[in-house]
């Protein structure tokens, strides 16, 4: 196992000192000494934003094969995983390519889907408030985790997000 701060040897990932990487479900609270998963300190103004194509696709459930489909189920159980309590709201789900078209943009049980015109990327930074203050960016994409985390969110990875859905 790597160096790093204690409890990640547990994960079979190294990381340095203040270093978080992508995905990792544990996060070192500053000055504490401490793991706390970023969901349970929620901000006021915070917002879980999803990226569903990355969340989608961490599972092989078939979604290659009718990805409009796959997204409407996905929707469908973030929307009920919000009514059950088993996520923090407000929420935002950001859908692109072939997925747009299982769900309308829409704002319903305290979770929005937005469509990305183009990078699928650029949409979900796009939903990240000013400062990042409070926002949890759900991807286990290394690139993106840079991008929002540059502004100030917190990530998590893809299997924090379906271990809450209860499918």
């Amino acid at each position: 196992m790597g160096s790093g701060p204690p409890g990640l040897a547990d994960t079979g990932m190294t990381a340095q000192p203040g270093e978080r990487p992508c995905g990792l479900n544990a996060w070192l609270r500053q000055g504490t000494g401490r793991f706390e998963h970023p969901a349970t300190r929620r901000e006021p103004g915070a917002v879980l934003v999803i990226d569903a194509a990355n969340v989608i696709g961490s599972r092989p459930t078939g979604w290659w094969r009718d990805r409009a489909g796959a997204a409407s189920r996905f929707v469908e159980q973030v929307r009920v995983a919000a009514r059950a309590g088993r996520l923090s709201l407000p929420a935002v789900i950001v859908l692109e390519g072939a997925g747009r078209g299982g769900a309308a943009e829409s704002d319903a049980d305290g979770v929005r889907v937005v469509h990305a015109a183009h990078s699928g990327d650029d949409a979900v930074v796009a939903q990240v408030p000013p400062g990042g203050a409070g926002a949890i960016v759900v991807t286990a994409d290394r690139l993106l985790c840079e991008r929002v985390r540059a502004l100030g969110a917190e990530t998590v990875g893809p299997t924090w997000l379906t271990g809450r859905l209860g499918d």
